[in-house]
């Protein structure tokens, strides 16, 4: 029987990331509200976020049967706070305006669960991220355009925040939103093969 490969998370970015690499996902939305763990630093935030995500589908009624679960949050760690969705205009605004010519921290973490073993791996992957010192117009341009308001960092990679970061060391896709090599890596861990998953015509 064919394993279900299901993304805890309703974000269309990391959907279309996993579709591109082959894979064909069947998205269930975790519902975990990412504002209940504070205080946390940066990288535990990201997988304790993301292992909330995972676990929350795994307990659904609706998961098929057979399948492998992956939960994803990303923060963008700058100065040694965890940036996620500003939510709001004047707080995108009051990010960019911090984040500019700097450079920054983009982390994922990624929890994967294997409803046939019962067993979850979960870690995370860090990008680091340079940013233009664009100004105070250009910002306030971007933020109008309201991609910046739910997306954590409040920037994308793959959208009209491309032209505002100069430069990506580490896993391109992470910046996204999901790492392909490490959720690879983590297949592998449970007896898993990335290749399997490839959606076949």
């Amino acid at each position: 029987m064919r394993v279900t490969f299901v993304l805890a998370s309703q974000s269309p970015a990391r959907l279309a990331t996993l579709r591109k690499a082959g894979l064909d996902p069947q998205v269930i939305v975790s519902g975990v509200d990412e504002d209940q763990l504070a205080g946390l630093a940066p990288t535990e935030l990201a997988l304790r976020l993301a292992e909330l995500k995972c676990a929350a589908v795994v307990e659904r009624e609706d998961l098929p049967a057979d399948a492998v679960v992956l939960g994803c949050d990303s923060v963008l760690e700058l100065d040694g706070e965890a940036l996620g969705k500003p939510g709001t205009p004047e707080e995108a605004i009051r990010r960019w305006q911090a984040m500019r010519g700097r450079s920054g921290v983009l982390v994922t973490g990624h929890a994967l669960h294997d409803t046939a073993t019962g067993r979850t791996v979960s870690s995370t992957a860090a990008t680091t991220v340079h940013f233009a010192d664009v100004s105070d117009a250009e910002i306030a341009a971007y933020v109008a355009t309201g991609e910046p308001l739910h997306v954590a960092g409040a920037f994308t990679v793959d959208g009209l925040g491309g032209a505002f970061v100069t430069g990506i060391e580490g896993c391109h896709h992470n910046v996204v939103g999901v790492s392909l090599p490490l959720v690879r890596t983590q297949l592998a861990e449970l007896g898993r093969s990335w290749t399997d998953f490839w959606a076949r015509g």
